[in-house]
């Protein structure tokens, strides 16, 4: 069925501007042009974010405060062996998939470690590239809430989905 969604939402919404006397090319054309404008405008901030990830994943930055904060972590019933997915997770989605492929190939997909660590990819969001792209675009400069807060719900959404794992 997926595979006609796409075709289907496509014919919709050119009937759609059909029906509505809508040129929908020239609107497609401005949409494009548009687009252009914002990759220019927010590539710098979304560079920073990736090289800033990529060398604390180099550095073995993230390795460290993995194996620093496990004992925290498992108190609070995350497995270890996620910990570094929690912490990478916040700052990359490509990186997190990495270690969540990592953690299949290791320990196998019908694991309670490897189900968590779906359910943590699942529940959670690349905070600080969203806060990156769209406080970039909406000039929100005072971030003393916004961060903090989506921090604090992501590491509850690790502890919530592991529990949940454990229960199912």
């Amino acid at each position: 069925m997926s595979i006609y969604i796409l075709p289907i939402l496509f014919i919709a919404l050119f009937l759609y501007g059909f029906f509505k006397n809508i040129n929908t090319y020239d609107t497609f054309v401005k949409g494009a042009k548009g687009a252009i404008s914002l990759v220019v405008s927010i590539f710098p901030f979304i560079a920073c974010i990736m090289i800033a990830v990529a060398l604390l994943r180099v550095s073995g930055v993230t390795a460290f405060l993995a194996q620093a904060l496990s004992p925290v972590f498992t108190f609070l019933g995350i497995p270890p062996e996620l910990c570094e997915l929690v912490l990478l997770r916040p700052f990359t989605g490509s990186g997190s998939f990495a270690l969540l492929d990592d953690v299949l190939a290791t320990y196998g997909a019908d694991s309670y470690i490897s189900r968590c660590a779906c359910v943590i990819l699942g529940c959670s969001e690349t905070i600080f590239y969203v806060a990156t792209v769209y406080f970039s675009q909406t000039k929100v400069k005072k971030l003393y809430y916004a961060i903090p807060c989506a921090l604090i719900a992501s590491i509850v959404g690790s502890i919530v989905a592991c529990l949940l794992c454990r229960v199912m």
